[in-house]
C-alpha cells in the first residue's frame, strides 16, 4: 500500500511542465452505488476527484465520497494509477492499480485494498475486469467482471445497457450474503450532457436477496479542466 501511495504522490508532485493535463469532477448523487449496492445506506453522496493525465497514455488521480456503513466509517478516498493506450483503430486498453482506503474511525482502515483492473474498450461496448487478493480486508480473493455497450442518441444524449458479476474466490472469507459468493448487478442509465455539466439516470438492480434493491439512481456531475 505503501509503495502505491507514494507513486501516485510522487507523479502528481512532478514539475508543471511534464504534465499534460488536469482536471477535477464534483458529482452529486442520490446514492453511492457500487456493482448495485449502496455505499451511503441509501442516502446522497458528495463526491470529488483530483486527475492527472499524461501525454503519452499515463494518468493518476485520487477519488473521495461520503460512505455509511452503519458505524464511524464515513469516507472513502481511493487512489489510483494507469495506463491508457490504442491497441489498434478500434480497440484501446486501459491497465492500472487502485488503493481503497476508509476513514473516520481507528479501524476503518481495516477495510483498506489494493485492486488492478484491466479495461477494454471495442467502439461503443466495454469490457473490464477488475481483480482483489484482500478484499475488504477479508483476506479473500475477489473479482469483477463487466460489460457495457453505449448507443448514441444524439450529441448531447447517450444510453448505457450493462451488467456485471462480482465473485468471491474464497466464500469461507468472504460472502455477499448467507451462501452467496457472488452476485450480478444490471443497469440502464440515460447520461446527458448540457452546459458544462453531465447528468445521469439510471435504473439498477441486483439478484441479491437482503440488499442491492432496485433503484433509480440520479446524479449531476461538473468537470473543470486546468
Amino acid at each position: 500500500m505503501k509503495k502505491h501511495l507514494i507513486l501516485v504522490t510522487t507523479l502528481l508532485t512532478m514539475s508543471s511542465s511534464a504534465f499534460a493535463d488536469w482536471s477535477s469532477t464534483v458529482t452529486v448523487a442520490s446514492d453511492y452505488l457500487f456493482n448495485g449496492v449502496s455505499q451511503t445506506d441509501e442516502g446522497p453522496a458528495l463526491q470529488g476527484s483530483l486527475d492527472w493525465s499524461g501525454a503519452v497514455g499515463w494518468y493518476a488521480g485520487g477519488w473521495a465520497s461520503n460512505v455509511d456503513f452503519g458505524d464511524d466509517t464515513n469516507i472513502e478516498a481511493d487512489v489510483y494509477l494507469g495506463y491508457y493506450t490504442a491497441v489498434n483503430d478500434t480497440v484501446n486498453l486501459d491497465i492500472g492499480v487502485a488503493q481503497y482506503t476508509y476513514n473516520g474511525a481507528s479501524y476503518s482502515s481495516d477495510g483498506n485494498y489494493t485492486e488492478i483492473y484491466t479495461k477494454w474498450n471495442f467502439g461503443a461496448t466495454d469490457l473490464n475486469f477488475w481483480y482483489a487478493w484482500d478484499y475488504f480486508g477479508t483476506g479473500a480473493g475477489h473479482y469483477i467482471v463487466m460489460l457495457n455497450h453505449t448507443f448514441t442518441i444524439n450529441d448531447e444524449l447517450t444510453l448505457l445497457v450493462g451488467i456485471d458479476r462480482s465473485s468471491s474466490l474464497d466464500d469461507d472469507k468472504w460472502q455477499w450474503e448467507p451462501g452467496s459468493d457472488s452476485y450480478n448487478h444490471w443497469q440502464v442509465t440515460s447520461n446527458f450532457s448540457t452546459n458544462g455539466f453531465d447528468f445521469s439516470l439510471g435504473l439498477h438492480g441486483t439478484d441479491l436477496d437482503t440488499y442491492g434493491d432496485t433503484t433509480l439512481l440520479l446524479s449531476v456531475a461538473r468537470t473543470f479542466q486546468f
